[in-house]
């Protein structure tokens, strides 16, 4: 530790340490478990510690890494190291995880490589002080780069590209890597990113193997299409069950393989996953910028289903943004587009994006709006019909359980808007009996902070009572791996 001879206190970290309700205690718990996790067994902190940071200590790595992951995951948003008053050991350039080279055989080679460590270590923020979220103009300035032509040149054998050998690989192999890929996408729907994601992750290093042979540039182009999906689906999964650098860091790496591939529809699903997670952190400008990155490179080429789902996340971004009248235009352009969508014509990818899903998205735009704006009912009203659609479209469709689950607590937290608590707790009621079936740590996130917030408006509600007995018997909050 470095000296504390003329420290003064750390006002940073003591406000973002009072805003969380932990204890000095519980923070050094929290602080030495994910340490064990990443292999720092030298860590050993306890409540003396933790008072020394908060009056001015600076402590070394792994610990500002640390901490910047727990309060980052505890309010849900970026919470970089300098914002805590600390000081990093390393402190990563602009894009430092993220600003990778836009070539064939290094994409490959990163993605082997990343897959390779997730596999052996297997464990919560397994890549630990060497991974952080990027954000802002970290984030946005690299996958720009997505735009620009790949140069003509000829790649080396190393990136799968050979157009003077016949490939080793056949007609059937080939529809069974693809079929594969969209297989895991059917289990990540039905039972959440936690059951399959070491699967999904194993199958991408497999594939990667694959492309460091020679092939060629059809098949190559084919199996960096496959590598792209499984990527982007690992990204999704690692979302799902909390690991937000990991899947950021997946994400990245899908869209260069789908650079690769000569695929921007694909490219921009990828973009707009990244565009998810972004509004799940509370970054809604840096999501619109994704999504837009993502309607510019494929407006030529994207079916009317990849459009739809693009103007509708472009309406949550203008949601998380207030911008009432911009959200409501790209609601109507995402209800107008998709009306021209034929699913059969389209990817395996984009199938998820059905009419339930479209009222999905739309109720939760209207709901977030309702957020910004005060809690406002009217916005509420608006949210309520288009979730109920949702949850009706779900509600008998056995593979999209996570989204079934997810819109029971999307109704929950409508109904608590409308001051509606016994409705809101019955809606949030089933969502856990859906939840103990689906392993997604932010359905289960959802759903307590849906039940925090009950207790806190309408604790003396019988209804909600009882949910939060529920809750805490047969969901508990537990710390979560991968």
């Amino acid at each position: 530790m470095t000296g504390t001879a003329d420290k003064q206190p750390n006002a940073q970290l003591t406000s973002w340490f009072l805003r969380s309700g932990w204890s000095k205690g519980e923070l050094a718990r929290q602080v030495n478990r994910r340490a064990r996790q990443l292999g720092a067994h030298h860590v050993s902190t306890d409540t003396s510690r933790v008072r020394r940071w908060l009056d001015g200590e600076q402590p070394r790595e792994p610990i500002p890494r640390i901490l910047s992951e727990l309060f980052s995951e505890r309010f849900g948003c970026v919470v970089p190291v300098e914002d805590l008053g600390l000081r990093s050991a390393q402190q990563s350039p602009a894009g430092g995880d993220i600003d990778l080279p836009w070539a064939g055989p290094q994409t490959v080679q990163l993605i082997n490589e990343f897959s390779r460590s997730d596999l052996m270590l297997g464990r919560r923020g397994f890549l630990g002080a060497s991974l952080a979220l990027s954000a802002g103009p970290a984030l946005l300035e690299p996958m720009q780069r997505w735009l620009v032509p790949t140069a003509s040149t000829p790649q080396p054998a190393a990136a799968g590209r050979d157009t003077g050998r016949p490939s080793r690989l056949s007609e059937q192999e080939l529809q069974l890597l693809e079929s594969t890929a969209a297989m895991f996408r059917e289990w990540d729907s039905q039972c959440g990113g936690g059951l399959r994601r070491k699967a999904v992750v194993g199958q991408l290093h497999e594939v990667t193997d694959l492309l460091q042979e020679a092939h060629p540039e059809t098949v190559a182009r084919r199996l960096y299409r496959i590598t792209a999906d499984l990527a982007a689906l690992a990204g999704w999964m690692s979302y799902d069950v909390g690991l937000q650098p990991t899947a950021q860091k997946y994400l990245v790496l899908a869209l260069h393989a789908a650079k690769e591939a000569g695929d921007r529809p694909l490219g921009a699903f990828v973009l707009s996953s990244m565009s998810r997670q972004m509004i799940h952190l509370e970054r809604p400008d840096d999501a619109l910028e994704l999504i837009h990155l993502a309607q510019y490179g494929s407006r030529d080429e994207a079916g009317a289903t990849t459009q739809a789902m693009l103007y509708a996340l472009e309406a949550r971004a203008y949601a998380n943004m207030g911008q009432v009248n911009k959200c409501h235009r790209a609601v109507r352009m995402a209800e107008d587009t998709f009306a021209d969508a034929r699913p059969g014509e389209e990817p395996a990818w984009i199938s998820f994006f059905t009419e339930a899903e479209l009222h999905a998205e739309n109720a939760h735009s209207y709901r977030d709006l309702a957020y910004v704006a005060g809690r406002s009912p009217t916005y509420a009203s608006l949210a309520q019909p288009e979730m109920r659609h949702a949850v009706d479209g779900f509600r008998d469709d056995p593979v999209h359980q996570r989204a079934y689950a997810l819109n029971l607590v999307g109704m929950g937290t409508v109904q608590l808007l409308m001051r509606e608590p016994e409705q809101a707790a019955h809606f949030t009621d089933q969502a856990i009996g859906v939840a103990k079936r689906v392993r997604s740590e932010r359905v289960n996130t959802r759903i307590r902070k849906t039940t925090h917030v009950a207790l806190h408006d309408f604790g003396d509600v019988p209804a909600v009572v009882q949910l939060a007995e529920r809750l805490s018997e047969e969901l508990p909050e537990v710390a979560e791996s991968a």
